[in-house]
């Protein structure tokens, strides 16, 4: 499975591309795809956005996007509750 930031950096164009779109370097792009880190919470909707949401919020940070976005998940719970 690809890392969310690869898929964003090929959307970007390049991981320089999408470095270039968050201010940021490339070093520090590389840097949230090593295992242990995370895309930094403030990257986050700028990427989804970027992407078209072809990058979520929720595959940047799988383990506590709820947690910083609650309103994403009363969404999806919502969401869940108009198809069954």
């Amino acid at each position: 499975m690809k890392h969310p930031i690869e898929k964003a950096a090929e959307i970007a164009g390049s991981e320089k591309a999408l470095a270039d779109w968050l201010g940021v370097t490339k070093a520090a792009v590389w840097q949230w795809k090593q295992q242990g880190r995370k895309t930094p919470i403030a990257h986050c909707s700028v990427i989804e956005a970027k992407t078209h949401c072809a990058v979520t919020r929720r595959d940047l940070r799988p383990d506590d996007w709820h947690l910083i976005w609650p309103e994403l998940a009363q969404q999806s719970t919502a969401e869940e509750a108009a198809h069954d």
